[in-house]
């Protein structure tokens, strides 16, 4: 059977959520002002009415309810909601506060109602997502597909549905072409086993039988996935344009290079900085009269560091170290025994408030909050002698104050220590996010507040 009723889930949760706008706004209400017949008959049941219709407006326009098999997750489904419950919330102050025309609305039943619908909408997508998943997990609700290959693409493919039975996909076999005459048997398997789906290996088959297949799923109603080898350079974030009607592989060498990651970085470095040094003033300044007082000597320490595409740039911090500190040589630091760090500096690279001036190179967009660390000239030969490739690719990004390789991995003054922090920073460049970069900024502050830095 091969009805799986698609579309049920993206009408129900829409239709649901208006359900639950007007459940929120009608309980506000209620609560507000414990009348519940007299919301049909004041100026509030037109607010109710245009809530609805903005509602419906923008859940159209910015697709909210878009759903597929591998995008239905928890993290995806909420925020979407939130993006549309954002642009409704803005919609409906600017009527609230602009075309009220002397009606007088409570704004505090208006949070409530948005407070409300946030609550009873999470919790909804929290528990349908529980249930579905549970539910494809026991057998239910499934997709049945094969595979035309029996190569190493084939056997990714299968392996990926098999570790993720809560997608409910169904595996039926193999199937391994060698002419044009063998694509009958694919039409009696997708026939018997009512496929539907067929995953079409583009390596190990020719274009005519590509389009023999196209038509035998037209037939039968049966979904065609052509699966090209992008194994090779899927690390590069491959995506596909259309030129026309040509689709375009495009293999993504500079990360962040798309219009909206670049601005959404830059932006986020800049309001995320200005903050910090605007309400960090007192602790700069108690910094600074701590190491003027206990150590002769500027406060302020600039060193050339390796950054975007492997330009050199003067990288600021408080000093930790005594002034001389250049004659023993140009090293990397010895931890707490090492006699050129200061008694403050050794708490200051404790609580990692020594790269606090580095704040000053990301609003001159030397750097950014997150990112790999930058390095000394020195790291920069040794790491491209012995990882080429990949630390390339770090140099294609700025470096940043703090990183997932130093939390992880902390100060690196080994080969083998430098290795394993580029590993975590290239996994960063994989998955991106500001949500991403606000996590590993709290986890930075606990480093801080433990003292854990070097």
């Amino acid at each position: 059977m091969k009805n799986h009723y698609p579309g049920v889930l993206p009408k129900a949760h829409l239709w649901i959520d208006v359900l639950l706008l007007n459940i929120s706004f009608f309980s506000a209400y209620v609560f507000r002002f414990d009348k519940a017949a007299e919301i049909f008959q004041n100026h509030y049941v037109n607010l109710l009415l245009v809530a609805n219709l903005v509602w419906i407006l923008i859940i159209l326009t910015l697709e909210t309810y878009k759903i597929s098999r591998l995008s239905y997750h928890f993290n995806n489904q909420l925020g979407k909601f939130f993006k549309a419950l954002g642009v409704h919330a803005s919609i409906m102050m600017a009527f609230f506060y602009l075309f009220k025309q002397g009606e007088e609305y409570s704004r505090y039943q208006f949070l409530m109602t948005y407070c409300l619908f946030c609550f009873l909408s999470i919790l909804v997508r929290g528990a349908a997502v529980v249930s579905l998943k549970l539910y494809r997990q026991a057998g239910y609700n499934f997709n049945r597909f094969a595979i035309v290959g029996r190569g190493d693409l084939a056997k990714l493919i299968r392996e990926f549905y098999s570790e993720r039975k809560e997608l409910g996909y169904k595996y039926y076999g193999m199937f391994e072409l060698s002419d044009l005459h063998q694509v009958n048997g694919i039409e009696a398997l997708i026939k018997e086993k009512q496929l539907d789906y067929l995953y079409c290996c583009l390596n190990e088959i020719n274009d005519d039988q590509v389009r023999e297949i196209i038509k035998i799923g037209e037939r039968h109603k049966t979904q065609i996935r052509l699966v090209p080898d992008f194994r090779g350079f899927m690390t590069n974030m491959a995506t596909i344009e259309y030129h026309d009607m040509y689709p375009i592989i495009q293999v993504n060498t500079k990360p962040f290079s798309s219009f909206n990651e670049q601005t959404a970085k830059r932006a986020f470095d800049l309001v995320f900085s200005v903050v910090v040094m605007i309400l960090g003033a007192p602790i700069f300044l108690l910094v600074f009269l701590a190491i003027k007082i206990t150590s002769p000597g500027p406060v302020f320490f600039k060193q050339k560091r390796s950054g975007r595409w492997g330009e050199m740039f003067d990288i600021y911090k408080f000093r930790s170290m005594h002034v001389d500190a250049d004659k023993m040589g140009l090293q990397h630091s010895k931890g707490d025994d090492d006699p050129r760090i200061t008694p403050i500096g050794r708490f200051l690279r404790k609580s990692r408030l020594d790269e606090l001036p580095q704040f000053i190179n990301v609003l001159k967009g030397e750097m950014s909050v997150v990112g790999p660390r930058p390095l000394f000239k020195y790291d920069v030969e040794m790491l491209m002698e012995a990882e080429p490739h990949e630390f390339q690719r770090l140099l294609t990004v700025k470096p940043g104050i703090t990183s997932i390789g130093q939390i992880n991995v902390g100060y690196a003054d080994t080969m083998a220590k430098n290795v394993e922090r580029l590993k975590y920073d290239l996994q960063y460049l994989k998955s991106y996010s500001i949500v991403n970069d606000v996590q590993l900024i709290f986890r930075t502050l606990q480093v801080m507040i433990l003292g854990r830095g070097q």
